[in-house]
């Protein structure tokens, strides 16, 4: 990814002076490239039918592709406050190692008393290399202090259009930003990947399932799963039937389909949904707008 700034000329232009346009692209970033890219008419000229549809009473969902630059705000991909994982400046060293370990997360924001008062965020890679690995600093071991390994965070409106933050992330190098509302405190929380996600599609990183594992049965009657895994082919592995009589009319394809009917919304992370037979679904990975993973318990089996 390049982290240069975008020294180029708009779409018009370029159209108008193709022979000056290789030369330009080796010089601008690429996520500028791509909205500039972005005519104001991208998202104007979209008829209401064209634009992604959900199913009543369900969730919208939104197809990635270039014009959610323009068209998404900040609000639509944030992290609530709810879900936010930070710290605070004073965190033990040990506490923040177990905090790294357990959470996967690369990146921490940090704050003095409360999270409506962030200071900036903690990279693992700084922490590591100055007191991990048995890290020194001038030969010497580096006494911990967790404000001194700060790196700034980024701070944006709920209505910012995406595109604009994703510039200004490249522009300024800061892959994390926090959604300040109108009195100052803390709303929620964008990545560069939730960002990336809207155009691209999701990115599955080492620390989510493989593609090709659907769902994995971790003991008898407990099986983790894949919300978009097909509710059909999972009933007929796992031999039970979880679709109703009186959801049969209903157009559920997927076990996340699914769950997000028994409940009524979409569910947070750490919700457990009752089946009305008595299966129950956690909710492993999710974010504001869709469930990823599931934990799903037959008690019969269980049982044995």
């Amino acid at each position: 990814m390049s982290d240069s700034n975008d020294g180029s000329s708009s779409a018009a232009q370029r159209a108008r002076h193709p022979e000056d346009e290789s030369a330009g692209q080796s010089k601008s970033g690429f996520f500028s490239r791509v909205i500039g890219a972005l005519s104001p008419t991208d998202t104007g000229d979209l008829a209401p039918n064209d634009l992604p549809q959900a199913l009543p009473g369900m969730p919208q969902q939104t197809t990635p592709g270039m014009v959610n630059l323009r068209r998404m705000r900040v609000e639509d991909v944030m992290i609530p406050k709810s879900e936010i994982l930070s710290v605070s400046v004073d965190i033990k060293k040990t506490e923040l190692v177990e905090l790294f370990r357990e959470s996967g997360l690369t990146r921490l924001p940090v704050f003095d008393g409360t999270l409506d008062s962030p200071v900036g965020l903690v990279h693992l890679k700084d922490f590591a290399l100055t007191h991990g690995f048995g890290g020194t600093k001038g030969g010497t071991s580096e006494r911990y202090a967790l404000k001194n390994l700060l790196r700034p965070l980024l701070y944006a409106p709920p209505s910012m259009p995406i595109g604009v933050l994703l510039q200004k992330m490249q522009t300024e190098r800061i892959h994390m930003a926090l959604v300040i509302d109108e009195y100052g405190g803390v709303d929620g929380l964008v990545t560069l990947e939730d960002l990336i996600e809207q155009v691209i599609g999701e990115i599955e990183d080492e620390h989510d399932t493989e593609e090709s594992a659907l769902w994995l049965e971790e003991k008898p009657g407990c099986y983790l799963v894949e919300a978009k895994a097909p509710l059909d082919e999972f009933e007929a592995a796992i031999g039970v039937r979880l679709m109703g009589e009186d959801d049969d009319d209903e157009e559920i394809d997927t076990l996340g389909g699914l769950v997000f009917l028994l409940s009524g919304h979409v569910p947070a992370r750490g919700e457990v949904i009752l089946h009305p037979d008595g299966p129950e679904f956690e909710v492993v990975d999710a974010d504001p707008r869709r469930i990823k993973r599931l934990r799903v318990r037959i008690p019969a089996q269980q049982d044995g």
